[in-house]
This record gives structure tokens, sequence and C-alpha cells, in this order.
């Protein structure tokens, strides 16, 4: 009986759920409507190395439910700087900032239309240490973890763009 009366709550809950009208983005998995949209979307070459790392990490996260036809193109325009922050008493800098920042566009290639206009960006502190060497493994593993996070961020944002077309369809 004790069972039964902590099961209830959450019961009530998952039959409350519905009604609220909340529905899973990735419904029907790969071969729901938004899983398909997003391998439908083809990413042309972004320049420079931050290019190539937001490209393949794209790549790898739209093309996650299999190989569509390409029906949107996304189209990238990189920011990547790398700051001094900190000055030391020696005038030399002891902590950098790295910012990356991507202004990007869905277009629809069938009718030419701009589907979703964004930016997306993120930053990452780093520590400036005696070893050259050092601090240029940090550079770098701070570029391809922000990559990695902007291109996790632009594909949230056109999975909701790509949702809210499907519905205004209907």
């Amino acid at each position: 009986m004790r069972r039964i009366a902590t099961l209830l709550p959450a019961l009530a809950i998952a039959l409350a759920l519905p009604g609220c009208g909340l529905q899973p983005m990735y419904a029907g998995g790969g071969d729901g409507a938004v899983a398909q949209g997003l391998a439908a979307v083809e990413v042309p070459a972004i320049p420079g190395r931050a290019g190539w790392l937001v490209r393949n990490a794209l790549v790898d996260r739209l093309g996650a439910a299999g190989e569509a036809a390409p029906r949107y193109r996304l189209d990238v325009r990189l920011d990547d700087r790398l700051e001094g922050l900190g000055v030391l008493g020696d005038d030399t800098i002891g902590r950098e900032r790295r910012t990356l920042r991507a202004r990007y566009q869905l277009i629809d290639t069938a009718t030419g239309s701009i589907l979703l206009d964004a930016t997306a960006g993120s930053d990452a502190g780093i520590d400036v240490v005696s070893s050259e060497y050092a601090t240029i493994a940090a550079e770098q593993t701070a570029l391809e973890n922000l990559a990695r996070e902007v291109a996790d961020r632009m594909v949230t944002r056109i999975a909701l763009a790509l949702r809210d077309e499907n519905q205004a369809a209907r």
C-alpha cells in the first residue's frame, strides 16, 4: 500500500503532461521530423582551424540521424580571438581568454529563404605558464572545446527552428 502511495504523484504527473502541450523535440527518434531535418543540413567549408573544428563538430551532430538529401545550407562565419588579460609585475601576461563566436544562417535551398539568423559563442580562460609548449597546448585544447560547445549551441537552435517550421507546416 505504501508503494502505491509513493507512485501516485508520479502517475498524476505522467497523466497531466500530455495535456500541457509538451512534446519531445526528437519524437520518433532518427525517423522523426526534426532528426531528418538536421540530417538534411549541409555545412560548407568554414575557413581556418577553428572553422575546420566547428564544421567537423556540426557534421557529427547533424548527421547523427543518418544521411538525407541536402535541403538546408548552414552558412557560418567565425570570430576567434585570443587576448591577454592578466599582466604580471614583470610585464608578462599571466592569463589569456580565448573567445569563439559564430554568426550563422540556416537557409532553405529550395526557396532561398533564411529560416534562422543567429549567433553562438563561448569563451575559455587559459593560464600562461613558463613552458611555451604547455601554453600553446592549452590554447589549442581551449579552441577544440570551444568549437564543440559552439557547435552544440548551434545545433540546438537549428533543431528548435526546424521544429517550429514543421509545426507551422501542419
